[in-house]
């Protein structure tokens, strides 16, 4: 079969030749290309503005594509090494609830870990499949969630043998990895499907001397923030899957949620993205790779703080370590993530990824430098001489295992009532909660709510943790079950 040319932009091409064609336009959007709204003209630029249109049939139709769209489409897939890539424009979510009603009913069972993002959980709202929760094992020190034991899975399919899925990260916001490949071989011996949220793993598919990637180990589904660490605009990703005969199934799975006015800024992202790491991922990644190498290096100097490293891989739970991620545990100093956070932004004018109870991840990219590298080493030394103390009293783990008392689905659509968080306790929860980022619920719609998950919230919010997902924006109330 002849090889796609990875050089070409399709839609890019396409959307440069309507606007320099100077068609007047008498459908959506009402901006006009800027002229009806002068005040978006000067916030996003003219170029910018005027690449915003409407479907039409030279840019071909996202929900249905027949031309550019599904010709970049393809060209995607053979850069992924995927059977079909879609472009996604309702960022990540869309991908990995497309993938999770791709693949179960209502009633169907899916194992997955507890540690997955909120899409996960919702798209079991959804769906109305039925979790098999698969603790990922805690690591004793840092306090966080692993991968998954392949082990652990295969009991779980024998005890379920009527189960459709698995839902694995890979890798988790940590950059931890599980073992993809033997967890694929297995789980397909049994007739599983495997579905992989790779949110932060684009540069799996593009770097030397990296984790193995979802396509590469024969998953059959995954879902790829392109725009996380691949470069394309915030909100666009991909969705990639293995078979390419059940690609107009999965594109009927996908619009049921995917918008019909899809942002041709953000799909010609995708595709200037995608042709750049096909060109150049290689290199970018090398020097990623390079740079966050360096900052582990140097953080060891500081007696306190500990850089996630090869040295944590155990065969199993952590399978890999992902050597673009820039995870630090930050508890020895007597601080948490969150508190660091917040120091780095108010105090040294540094934005990282995220701060949880014990931990810190930047994410260092090809835009980085290591003059930028070097500035935020010498924030998190001074953060240390000027504030670190005793850790006497700071909680030692993110990840309480859930009990599971009725489907998200039927939690979710079960009356309930409101009462505040501490009269919540031995009640099943009618909503989500979590801490974001990473997104993580602490408690999710239909598990039972108790004493370690309502001490883990008040401290999440003692330390300054942005708590999302109640009505209650305060997290004084939560709803639950009516009794």
């Amino acid at each position: 079969m002849t090889k796609r040319d990875q050089n070409r932009t399709l839609i890019v091409e396409a959307l440069s030749e309507q606007v320099n064609q100077r068609i007047v336009s008498f459908d959506v959007p009402g901006h006009k290309q800027g002229k009806g709204n002068p005040l978006l003209r000067d916030f996003l630029g003219d170029k910018a503005i005027q690449y915003d249109l409407n479907s039409r049939k030279p840019l071909d139709y996202l929900c249905s594509p027949t031309g550019v769209i599904l010709e970049a489409e393809e060209i995607a897939a053979e850069a992924f090494g995927a059977g079909h890539a879609y472009f996604i424009v309702g960022g990540t979510t869309a991908a990995v609830q497309a993938m999770v009603m791709s693949a179960c009913k209502q009633g169907d069972k899916i194992i997955l870990p507890r540690n997955v993002h909120r899409s996960a959980i919702n798209a079991l709202i959804l769906t109305g499949a039925i979790p098999i929760y698969v603790n990922p094992g805690i690591h004793e020190k840092l306090g966080i969630g692993l991968g998954m034991s392949k082990n652990d899975i295969e009991k779980a399919i024998l005890d379920n043998p009527d189960v459709k899925a698995v839902f694995i990260n890979n890798p988790t916001y940590y950059g931890i990895c599980s073992d993809l490949k033997g967890i694929v071989e297995m789980a397909h011996t049994y007739d599983v499907q495997v579905l992989v949220d790779e949110a932060h793993g684009t540069h799996f598919y593009f770097g030397d001397d990296l984790p193995i990637s979802a396509m590469a180990a024969g998953a059959d589904m995954a879902a790829v923030s392109m725009h996380k660490t691949g470069g394309s605009l915030t909100q666009s990703s991909f969705l990639l899957i293995q078979d390419p005969a059940k690609t107009s199934y999965v594109r009927s799975m996908l619009n049921l949620t995917h918008t019909t006015s899809g942002s041709y800024l953000l799909l010609a992202s995708l595709d200037i993205a995608r042709k750049h790491l096909a060109l150049e991922g290689k290199v970018v990644f090398k020097k990623v790779s390079d740079l966050t190498r360096y900052a582990r290096e140097e953080i060891r100097k500081v007696k306190g703080y500990i850089p996630f490293d090869e040295e944590l891989i155990n065969g199993d739970t952590i399978f890999n370590v992902d050597p673009t991620k820039l995870s630090i545990f930050t508890r020895d100093i007597g601080l948490t993530g969150i508190e660091i956070a917040d120091i780095l932004r108010d105090e040294y004018d540094i934005q990282i990824e995220f701060g949880d109870l014990g931990n810190i991840l930047a994410i260092i990219s090809v835009g980085d430098t290591a003059l930028k590298v070097e500035r935020l080493l010498g924030a998190l030394t001074d953060i240390k001489r000027k504030y670190a103390k005793d850790p006497a009293g700071m909680l030692t783990q993110e990840y309480i295992q859930p009990q599971v008392v009725k489907s998200p689905r039927d939690a979710f659509y079960t009356p309930s009532v409101n009462v505040t968080l501490n009269d919540a306790i031995g009640k099943v929860s009618g909503e989500s909660i979590m801490a974001y980022p990473p997104g993580i619920p602490i408690c999710a719609p239909g598990e039972l709510i108790t004493k370690e998950i309502v001490e883990m919230i008040h401290y999440a919010k003692s330390k300054g943790s942005f708590i999302t997902g109640p009505k209650d924006t305060s997290i004084a109330t939560i709803d639950v079950l009516e009794d």
